[in-house]
């Protein structure tokens, strides 16, 4: 890597993200960066303008990154994701074009698994309703509180660490994916139907494509039955959530706790005012160690690209 500031690499980046201090100090001395957001002019005008020579970009989960904006960036060669999804970039350009994709590999898994966990606790003991119920003085004259529920039976998809913690609370936990895997040795339904109906509570960790989007409608909730609880902290778009709204007024389906939604940051109001739900605005994997584990990953992705080595997090295309 050059040591002269003019002779370091530049590297683009679009929607930036949170960081902690010291990250900016690090990149400053490895990286020259520009800025691709918040601008006056047009972004595909700054890229065709500023960036024909980029090699490499960071990119956030917001921006998309669509082949408009790749022809606009006719000399890049990697592309660094913030987040684990892949639904906010176009793959087969990249693949057509030779661009190696690294994303955020593990770095938020265990946070994400504490924070599903927690929105499973607090739906099934209503530890955010009685917080409101004590606090409108309703305990004081002795309104009654109604019954929490026990039972921990578990939907785990690509969330190792989530059956881990699952496993702590002697819970029965199945699974579905693409392929069953053998080294998990938990019950496996390749049909998601059959999953919900073997089980009272679907926890969505996966990631959001043209296979899982809508996954959990209108025939899984059926099959979940009116005591199944959804915890989805992987994409809103997982869940058909107008079906979901439904459901839970219908008392169709007993709960859910959500840290995602359809059409971020708007939540469907119905759900508001419902105190078998609880509602989180995306922040599953906002902590401290998660953004230092991300932003040491961010620079050792792009260390390596332009050292002619693989990414340590990259994504291999189907």
């Amino acid at each position: 890597m050059a040591t002269n500031p003019e002779e370091l690499p530049i590297v683009l980046i679009l929607k930036p993200f949170p960081f902690i201090p010291s990250f900016q100090e690090n990149f400053s001395n490895k990286f020259r960066s520009l800025k691709g957001t918040d601008l006056s002019v047009p972004v595909n005008e700054f890229l065709k303008k500023e960036c024909q020579s980029v090699k490499a970009l960071v990119c956030g989960a917001k921006f998309k990154l669509t082949k408009d904006i790749l022809d606009c960036l006719p000399s890049l060669g990697c592309i660094v994701l913030t987040c684990v999804g892949l639904d906010n970039i176009d793959l087969d350009e990249c693949r057509k074009r030779g661009i190696v994709v690294g994303n955020a590999g593990t770095v938020y898994s265990e946070d994400v698994a504490d924070f599903a966990i927690g929105l499973l606790i607090d739906v099934l003991r209503g530890i955010s309703s009685g917080h409101r119920f004590v606090r409108s003085g309703l305990w004081s004259i002795n309104t009654e509180f109604p019954l929490g529920s026990k039972e921990f039976l578990g939907w785990e998809v690509l969330g190792s660490e989530v059956a881990k913690r699952l496993e702590a609370f002697s819970c029965v936990i199945s699974y579905t994916s693409r392929t069953k895997k053998p080294s998990a040795p938990f019950s496996y339904y390749s049909n998601v139907i059959y999953l919900a109906s073997h089980n009272d509570i679907l926890i969505l960790t996966c990631s959001l494509n043209k296979e899982t989007f809508h996954i959990i409608n209108k025939d899984v909730m059926s099959a979940l039955g009116n005591k199944g609880i959804i915890i989805n902290v992987g994409r809103g778009a997982l869940v058909d959530e107008k079906e979901m709204v439904r459901c839970l007024l219908q008392g169709e389906i007993g709960g859910a706790g959500l840290d995602v939604f359809e059409k971020e940051p708007y939540v469907p109001e119905e759900l508001l005012e419902m105190d078998n739900v609880v509602l989180a605005p995306h922040v599953a994997v906002v902590t401290v160690e998660s953004y230092s584990a991300l932003h040491e990953l961010i620079i050792s992705n792009l260390e390596a690209f332009f050292s002619n080595k693989p990414l340590l997090s990259l994504v291999k295309y189907n």
